[in-house]
Order: structure tokens, then C-alpha cells, then sequence
């Protein structure tokens, strides 16, 4: 398996991977990942099985924690983000989107992001081919600001939409089923993120400002002296939910997290990123060298091991209640334009 990655110009979902890529940091940690997730997929199997919702529970959130094996991922995430009960209840509705009239703003503006979605990727570099994910991309995006017509489309959604589709796709009806939890993701999961002011999202890097400075508070004091604001570190972050932002199999356990856990996963993920590499931080004197550590992080070795990534998110972030996020929310509220 290692020398087949060592070797490939393409990873297991279609990208390209870099010269730059380190091919030998990556198969000693796929050779020790693979083993250990194919253990969990019979876990998995026993709590899946036949069923078309999974009950929240700690054992449910403990495996969630630890990965959903590949296989297990597309019904996973349907049952445990409600997606699932949501189409069964509108069986109709993602097809009645479709054969609507069409806004005519809309369809420029989603066909104008479509091809600036993951350039690196064989199944959205061109339309041409028999197995493009361009033409189930624009569908899914169509049929949401439809369905969300107070949304419309938002910057961020095709990211987010084009991974779904890379992760559900060789299943059953998968259009259908990343519409639902795109729409799932908008209305339940992350209400008010996907808006065009992006009020939410400007305020939750606030929020992640003042997360930093209750658990590192030199990081933050030193951020502040070289004068960045906060959205300009987590947004996109936060806007795309880390797709195109860190390595695939990363983002995949973040949201493995985050569609049983709810919003708050993207501040653990984001504490990780940061406090993982406090020593850097603190070297920067000046914004430019900030910024651009910033851009470097997110490839780094520590974000593409995704076990201790994850690993980092829940033991060495530690507590961080709902209840102290929502005060913060509210105490940040003044500082969003």
C-alpha cells in the first residue's frame, strides 16, 4: 500500500498531490492508520447496520472521535447529521428544485465558482469527462439557494458541497444525499453561517480570539501586539469548514465530529491549528510573517497526521462548554461590523 502511495500523482480522492508532498511522512502514517480503521469498520457495521438514524450517545460520539472508516462514511453522516430523516420526509422536494425556473444571478454566479472548485482534482478540473463531478456540483448548489432562497449561495459552499460529493459519490442516489446535508449543514448544524453578510461566521472568529486568550493567552497577547484581526486567520477556515484548507483525510474526521457534535468542532480543530504552533507564532515580529505562517500551518505534518490531529481537538484543547462559546457570542457581538 505504501509504495502504491509513494508512486501515485493522484490521492484516493482524486487529487493531485505536489512535488513537494512528503510521500514517505505519509505512508508511515498510512501504514499505521489503515490497520487500526479497519478495526473500527466492523465496530461501525455493528452501530450502523440496516438502521436509518443512529441515537446520540457516548459510545456514538467515543467512535465519531476515533474516525468513520471510509465505507461507513456516506451513511454515517446521514443518519447521525438527521440529513437522512430529512429526505425521507421530502422525498420529492431535491428533484422539484431542480425543475424550478432557474434564477438567472444565481446560475452565474454558482457557475462561475464551479470552476474555481478544487482545481486540483480530477473530478472538478474538467466537465468533459465521464466521471466530472461538475454538472452534480452545479445541481446540488442550484437546488440549495433555491430551497434557501433568504441564502441564495454563498462563498464557501462549493467547497464544501464538492467534498461531500467526493465522499457520497458510487452511492446510491448521492446527489439527493449531499443536497440534504448541505441543506442540513445550513439550517440545523451551522444556522445562520451560510449568509451572504457572514455575520455568524465574522463573529465566531471573535469567539476564537477570546478562546485563545483563556487557553494561551501569550499567543493571543502576541497576535494582538502585531496587530491581525481574527477573521483574518479562521475565516476561510470556518467559511469552507476547513476544505481546501487541510489534507482531505483531516478535514473528513473534523466533519465526522462535527455532524454528531454540532458547530463547536470547528473551534477545536482551529485551537489545534493554533496551539500547535505557538513556538512559530511567537518567533513572528511582524503581520506579513503571521499571515504567512499562517498559510504554511495548515499543510504542515501536524495537520496532515489526522489521529493525532484529532487527538489534539479533544485531549489537549480540553473542556469547552456550549455555555461559555454562547456567552462569549454574545460579548463579541459589539466588535462585528
Amino acid at each position: 500500500m505504501s509504495d502504491k502511495i509513494a508512486q501515485s500523482d493522484i490521492d484516493g480522492y482524486g487529487f493531485n498531490i505536489s512535488k513537494s508532498f512528503e510521500h514517505t511522512v505519509y505512508s508511515e502514517f498510512v501504514s499505521e492508520y489503515l490497520p487500526v480503521m479497519t478495526r473500527r469498520a466492523r465496530r461501525w457495521q455493528q452501530v450502523i447496520g440496516n438502521k436509518n438514524s443512529i441515537a446520540k450517545s457516548g459510545t456514538v460520539k467515543r467512535f465519531c472521535r476515533k474516525g468513520i472508516p471510509s465505507a461507513e462514511r456516506p451513511k454515517a453522516w446521514m443518519c447521525l447529521s438527521g440529513a437522512n430523516e430529512r429526505m425521507k420526509n421530502n422525498p420529492h422536494l431535491y428533484q422539484q428544485m431542480l425543475e424550478m425556473d432557474h434564477n438567472k444571478e444565481l446560475v452565474d454566479t454558482i457557475t462561475l465558482d464551479i470552476h474555481r472548485t478544487f482545481l486540483d482534482n480530477r473530478y472538478f478540473a474538467s466537465n468533459q469527462s465521464a466521471t466530472s463531478l461538475q454538472k452534480p456540483l452545479f445541481n446540488i448548489l442550484i437546488a440549495v439557494g433555491h430551497r434557501n432562497r433568504t441564502i441564495g449561495y454563498c462563498q464557501g459552499m462549493n467547497f464544501v458541497a464538492g467534498l461531500l460529493l467526493l465522499v457520497m459519490k458510487g452511492e446510491d442516489s448521492y446527489e439527493e444525499k449531499v443536497f440534504w446535508l448541505m441543506d442540513t449543514l445550513i439550517n440545523n448544524i451551522l444556522p445562520e453561517y451560510f449568509h451572504p453578510d457572514m455575520h455568524a461566521v465574522k463573529l465566531d472568529q471573535e469567539v476564537l480570539g477570546e478562546l485563545v486568550r483563556w487557553k494561551a493567552p501569550d499567543i493571543y497577547h502576541h497576535l494582538e501586539l502585531q496587530g491581525l484581526s481574527w477573521c483574518l486567520i479562521g475565516m476561510k477556515w470556518f467559511i469552507c469548514l476547513f476544505a481546501d484548507v487541510l489534507p482531505v483525510d483531516t478535514v473528513l474526521r473534523i466533519w465526522d465530529c462535527l455532524f454528531n457534535e454540532g458547530q463547536k468542532i470547528l473551534m477545536r480543530a482551529s485551537l489545534v491549528i493554533i496551539l500547535s504552533n505557538r513556538d512559530k507564532i511567537l518567533r513572528c515580529t511582524n503581520f506579513s510573517e503571521v499571515t504567512d505562517l499562517f498559510k504554511e500551518t495548515v499543510l504542515g505534518k501536524e495537520s496532515l497526521h489526522c489521529h493525532s490531529f484529532l487527538h489534539s481537538m479533544f485531549k489537549d484543547i480540553g473542556s469547552l462548554p456550549m455555555a461559555r462559546i454562547n456567552k462569549l457570542r454574545r460579548l463579541c457581538e459589539s466588535k462585528v461590523v
